[in-house]
């Protein structure tokens, strides 16, 4: 069988751009050639979060799995040739036609806590509670963070909601800004069990990073988590002034961990792959849609191919992405430091029809 290249140059992009997935985004056709990198990507890597796709594809997507999962023992060749042949690629841009956005990182962190409070473990991680679907059906926030650790209204709601205890109050904030993570929990009868703790819900407050009131304040250069946390060694006294800068309070509940090797679920309802998953604006990309994803900053060079799987309140745009990093410590100091400029290409299926607003 004979293989288009993988500079092939058609077909031509087409103007004007074609608007797609709401209001947030156009697409505008693009040739396979103007994908940086596109011929050297290792995409039997990516293949593994394309199949995740087809536990819960889209309709767009759902005609592509059995092909998918032919080849996913198939040589990069074949892969390639198939993806060439099936999807068109589209330049994402604003409305206004700026092609350039923002790339930032997510992890699993994974932490030591205990199943009841102690002593060293005093922080609480909470399931929701009960009170939050009356909020939920009002459309009102409920308390913020500074509210929730300080009136009694607020902590006898969450009374008995307690899943587990950290250490480190800044490791819960890591925790609520990551959306999961695992536990290494010590149980009261002395087995140590890891689970993991999976998005639930949230108090419907706003976003808001403290990195950033950090910088604003000229009280620190180095906005990533390692810096955070000295800035924090430096000045303990005003660590809960800091972490309630962040009104935003997450909710969680307990999951099992069958496969420790299966990321977390995002947005889309699958497991997260490592470094094949990203996070996007759902009103710029539909989820489960494969997305080329150039990026060349301090951090990380990357020109891959990855899946729109998963969301979070901080990722608004249409050229703004937030790449999961993986699970643990390794992953947490790629995610904790990288912010760099980011171009997106969305591969879209030839025979289906381009979303509209």
């Amino acid at each position: 069988m004979s293989r288009p290249a993988a500079t092939a140059t058609s077909p031509a992009p087409v103007t004007p751009p074609l608007l797609a997935a709401g209001s947030k985004s156009r697409w505008v056709a693009s040739a396979w050639d103007e994908l940086p990198g596109w011929s050297t990507d290792l995409l039997h890597e990516a293949w593994e979060a394309l199949l995740t796709n087809c536990q819960r594809p889209s309709q767009v997507f759902a005609p592509l799995c059995p092909d998918l999962r032919r080849l996913s023992i198939a040589d990069v060749r074949d892969q390639r040739h198939w993806l060439m042949s099936q999807l068109q690629p589209y330049r994402v841009e604003s409305l206004e036609g700026q092609a350039n956005g923002l790339l930032t990182s997510y992890y699993e962190p994974v932490f030591e806590a205990a199943r009841t409070r102690r002593p060293g473990f005093e922080v609480p991680l909470y399931a929701l509670p009960a009170a939050l679907d009356g909020v939920r059906r009002s459309g009102r926030p409920w308390y913020s963070r500074g509210e929730i650790e300080s009136l009694p209204a607020a902590q006898e709601a969450l009374r008995g909601r307690e899943i587990a205890w950290l250490a480190d109050p800044v490791d819960a904030m890591v925790l609520h800004i990551q959306g999961s993570g695992r536990l290494r929990l010590q149980e009261p009868d002395g087995r140590v069990t890891t689970v993991r703790l999976a998005f639930a819900g949230s108090n419907e407050q706003p976003y808001q990073s403290i990195g950033r009131w950090l910088l604003d304040q000229n009280l620190t250069r180095d906005a990533s988590w390692p810096g955070i946390k000295a800035w924090i060694a430096a000045n303990p006294q005003r660590t809960r002034e800091l972490l309630a800068v962040n009104p935003r309070y997450i909710f969680f509940r307990e999951e099992a961990l069958p496969d420790p090797t299966q990321g977390p679920r995002g947005a889309q309802g699958v497991p997260l792959t490592s470094g094949r998953s990203i996070a996007v604006d759902p009103a710029s990309i539909p989820y489960a849609t494969p997305v080329w994803l150039h990026s060349e900053g301090p951090t990380q060079r990357l020109q891959k191919l990855v899946v729109a799987q998963d969301t979070g309140s901080a990722i608004v745009g249409a050229v703004r992405a937030d790449y999961f990093a993986g699970t643990g410590e390794t992953a947490g100091q790629l995610a904790g430091r990288m912010r760099q400029p980011l171009r997106l290409w969305v591969l879209w299926p030839k025979a289906a029809a381009i979303p509209k607003p």
